[in-house]
């Protein structure tokens, strides 16, 4: 990573922070009683809308990465739903249209930060979990306020140990959310979260606490997609990021049989999912000494990413060639470096 780009995304590390005090209960109580005359009428069909585009869109993303659809998504976010917040309502719906909002607000974050590395991008993935949190606070949504508090730590804890703490306060926060939610697979998603900034930290016991209680939640989840915002998180990708925790606390055998579970039992439905823990297994496989399983796995990761735009498989694609830089004499490595160079687009 740009050391320049740690500095600023350290530097900003308090703006993830000081969301916390952002939220306003009353603000959908104030738009209510001072909607102009003239204002758009919104009613339960628009918050539907809202969360068919939201749900397309991110179906969208998730398959061939957040840069394909961002604009479209931030376009709608402005031009349509924007207006939307300023209308005549009921508090009723506009407590289902603030949640609405935040879901696609998040989506426009997500989508930001799995564009780009660069400051530009990851700044303005910052702003959206932000302005993410404010919406789901004043809609009174608790899974919505933990997801976008997620978002924000996923990014310090992306930062490596310069992020570690704010990583660590902002998942025990998403966690203290999860505490009021009924749904195994958010519960799950929070605790899952605090492990990796746990791990991170270098705090074992709590890191495996939390992953213990992750699989605890995990295990009383439905196979079956909710209206759970966190409905995606699926046995397989629980089972992909708890591989990725263990390999951070040096449980590389472990790692390697959640990764693999994650492939063969659960499949994984999105391309970008699946191609981002092919990349992954590799990384495990020669991290053990396996330079064939590493180079049989990658050259699937390889065949699975083309076509994706996310910086996560640019980053996977740019380490898999300098980590084989050292091989390369060995057999199959040559061509497994091209095969990446012309992802690159730097062949």
């Amino acid at each position: 990573m740009d050391p320049h780009r740690r500095t600023v995304l350290a530097a900003t590390a308090a703006f993830a922070l000081s969301a916390l005090n952002l939220p306003d209960a009353e603000a959908v109580t104030r738009r209510v009683s001072a909607a102009p005359a003239g204002a758009v009428r919104v009613g339960t069909g628009d918050v539907d809308a809202i969360r068919m585009m939201t749900r397309t869109l991110g179906d969208t993303a998730a398959e061939v990465g957040g840069a394909h659809a961002r604009q479209l998504a931030v376009h709608y976010l402005t031009t349509t739903v924007g207006p939307w917040l300023d209308g005549r309502y009921t508090e009723a719906t506009g407590r289902a249209l603030f949640a609405a909002t935040s879901q696609l607000v998040h989506l426009c974050g997500w989508m930001a930060q799995d564009a780009g590395g660069d400051d530009h991008h990851q700044g303005l993935a910052q702003r959206y979990y932000a302005h993410a949190f404010a919406l789901a606070e004043e809609a009174g949504d608790a899974e919505l306020s933990a997801t976008a508090l997620r978002g924000m730590a996923t990014q310090a804890i992306d930062l490596g140990p310069r992020g570690r703490a704010v990583a660590l306060r902002l998942s025990e926060r998403c966690v203290e959310y999860a505490d009021r939610l009924d749904e195994p697979k958010a519960v799950a998603y929070y605790q899952t979260t605090l492990a990796d900034a746990a791990a991170l930290d270098g705090d074992q016991r709590l890191a495996r606490s939390a992953l213990a209680a992750s699989q605890t939640a995990i295990e009383r989840a439905s196979a079956a997609p909710g209206e759970s915002w966190a409905s995606h998180f699926s046995t397989g990708r629980w089972a992909h990021h708890s591989g990725m925790i263990l390999a951070r606390l040096g449980d590389l055998d472990g790692a390697r049989e959640h990764l693999r579970h994650a492939l063969e039992v659960h499949g994984l439905d999105r391309r970008r999912s699946r191609a981002i823990v092919l990349g992954d297994l590799g990384d495990v496989h020669l991290r053990q000494g396996d330079l064939d399983g590493a180079l049989a796995v990658w050259s699937e990761f390889i065949d699975c990413s083309a076509g994706i735009q996310s910086v996560k498989i640019t980053d996977a694609l740019t380490d898999l060639r300098v980590r084989l830089s050292r091989y390369g004499k060995a057999p199959g490595v040559a061509e497994l470096d091209g095969r990446a160079a012309v992802l690159l687009g730097e062949a």
